[in-house]
């Protein structure tokens, strides 16, 4: 790619995302010396349900944020917002400068959720026909292993996708951990949706095209 095709990387929306989830720990103890601490989101199931994006919740920007390529040098842009009903993750998913990922992601559980009781997560949603991923993680560490599971959507129509934690896939930055152990249902930290040109272990997303997307999302709740 020529430098005149490069696009600009945001260095603000790079400090902003980092500061967010406090992955720069003087950064943050800085942080809450001066302006005080945002509480970190105490959440356990009600009734089966995570999260419900039908009802208004002022706290959504205290919970979830975007967490895109940003990261890596990348100039995807997306956001996590309510909207008639749903949440609405949706944005510009680029592969310019190498990048080519969007993704909404919680901060910490404190304490963790506790989903020993239950068989997986199902998610509600609606998307415009391509390949999305749900990445639960069981530690508090910024760039820890991860669970993934990839789901295909149907442009404009809803459905439930039931995800069982023995079918997640372990994962470090897209590349499989066979040898990893398996996830800890009763202790998860974190929850991301993410939009990516890549699968697993450099292969393509089948189902991925870049530029605008829109996943919407009326709940997340657990199954037995």
């Amino acid at each position: 790619m020529s430098q005149r095709d490069r696009q600009m990387w945001d260095a603000g929306r790079f400090w902003q995302t980092l500061t967010y989830f406090e992955t720069i720990p003087v950064v943050s103890w800085f942080q809450k010396m001066v302006f005080g601490s945002t509480p970190l989101p105490n959440l356990q199931p009600q009734a089966d349900v995570l999260f419900d994006f039908r009802q208004p919740n002022a706290a959504l920007n205290q919970t979830w944020g975007a967490l895109d390529d940003v990261v890596m040098g990348g100039v995807s842009n997306s956001s996590f917002q309510l909207n008639e009903g749903a949440a609405s993750f949706s944005g510009i998913v680029s592969t310019a400068n190498s990048g080519g990922f969007a993704s909404a992601r919680t901060r910490n559980f404190e304490p963790p959720l506790n989903l020993a009781a239950y068989t997986g997560v199902a998610l509600r949603v609606k998307g415009d026909g391509q390949r999305y991923k749900l990445l639960l993680r069981d530690e508090d560490s910024w760039d820890s292993l991860a669970y993934a599971y990839s789901f295909d959507t149907i442009a404009q129509e809803w459905v439930t996708i039931q995800i069982p934690f023995v079918q997640m896939v372990p994962v470090f930055r897209a590349k499989t951990q066979p040898t990893a152990r398996s996830l800890n249902s009763a202790q998860i930290r974190s929850l991301q949706l993410m939009l990516s040109k890549f699968e697993y272990d450099g292969a393509l997303n089948p189902h991925f095209t870049p530029g605008a997307f829109c996943l919407r999302v009326e709940a997340i709740e657990v199954y037995k």
